[in-house]
C-alpha cells in the first residue's frame, strides 16, 4: 500500500497582505512549503510527495526542493485557481491503485507533526475516509446574514463540531469517485471531506491540535514562530 501527499501550494494569500504567496514567506529562516514537506518526508510510510504549484512559480518550486534536498521524491504539478482544481490535477498525476492512501495538506500549516500524519494514515487505513479536526471550545452560533448584520438564529451543541484542520487522508478510489462526482455536477467544496460529504462516504476524525495552525494573516506567523522555538528547545 502506497502513502501518497498532495500539498496545493497555488493560493495567492491575499488576506497576508505583502509581496508574495504565504507559501514562500519564511518562518525561521525557511520558507513555509519547505517546513510542511519536510514534516511528510519524515515520515517513511509516505511514498511520494506531490506540490500543486502555479503555473509561474513551478520553477521557483522546482529550485527550492533541490535546494533543500527533496529532489526525486517530490514532484510539482500545475495547480488551478481553486483548492479543488489543483487537488484534481495532483490526483490525475500519481500512479496510483485503488487501495492506496491519499493525503493532502495545506501548503500553509507548516507545523503539523509527524504523530499526527501517523495517526491519519492508520485511520485513512481502517475507515477509508478522515480527517484532522480540532474539537470547538468555544460558545458555537448559527446565525443569518442581513443587511444590518448578523443575527443568531441557533446555538450548536459544541460537542456536535470540530474545526476541520489537515491532513485530510482517503483511499485513492473513494477520493477520484468524489472528485469525479463533483466535477460532473460543477460542484465546488470548501475541502476535500465536504466532496466525500457530499457522496455519501462516511469520515472519521482524527484528534489534532492548535500547534497545527494554517498560516492565513501576519499574526499567524508570529504565533508559528513561537510554536516553533518551543518544539526546538
Amino acid at each position: 500500500m502506497q502513502v501518497f501527499v498532495i500539498l496545493p501550494a497555488a493560493g495567492l494569500g491575499t488576506r497576508m497582505a505583502g509581496p508574495q504567496p504565504k507559501q514562500f514567506l519564511d518562518l525561521d529562516g525557511v520558507p513555509i512549503l519547505i517546513h510542511s514537506l519536510r514534516a511528510f518526508a519524515a515520515v517513511p510510510r509516505v511514498t511520494a510527495i506531490y506540490v500543486a504549484a502555479r503555473k509561474p512559480e513551478m520553477e521557483r518550486v522546482e529550485a527550492q526542493i533541490a535546494e533543500y534536498g527533496f529532489a526525486g521524491r517530490v514532484k510539482v504539478v500545475e495547480g488551478g485557481e481553486r483548492r479543488q482544481e489543483s487537488v484534481a490535477h495532483a490526483l490525475a498525476a500519481l500512479s496510483a491503485e485503488p487501495d492506496d492512501l491519499v493525503l493532502v495538506h495545506d501548503a500553509v500549516r507548516p507545523l503539523i507533526d509527524a504523530a499526527t500524519i501517523e495517526r491519519t494514515i492508520d485511520a485513512v487505513a481502517e475507515y477509508g475516509a478522515a480527517i484532522v479536526g480540532l474539537p470547538a471550545v468555544d460558545t458555537i452560533k448559527q446565525v443569518e446574514r442581513t443587511a444590518h448584520g448578523a443575527l443568531i438564529t441557533a446555538t450548536i451543541p459544541r460537542e456536535f463540531v470540530v474545526q476541520a484542520q489537515t491532513p485530510q487522508g482517503f483511499r485513492y478510489r473513494l477520493l477520484k469517485r468524489a472528485f469525479d462526482e463533483a466535477t460532473a455536477d460543477g460542484f465546488v467544496g470548501t475541502d476535500e471531506a465536504s466532496l466525500m460529504e457530499r457522496a455519501g462516504i462516511p469520515v472519521a476524525v482524527v484528534h489534532g491540535s492548535q500547534v497545527n495552525l494554517k498560516i492565513t494573516q501576519p499574526g499567524d506567523l508570529e504565533l508559528a514562530e513561537f510554536y516553533l522555538r518551543r518544539r526546538g528547545r
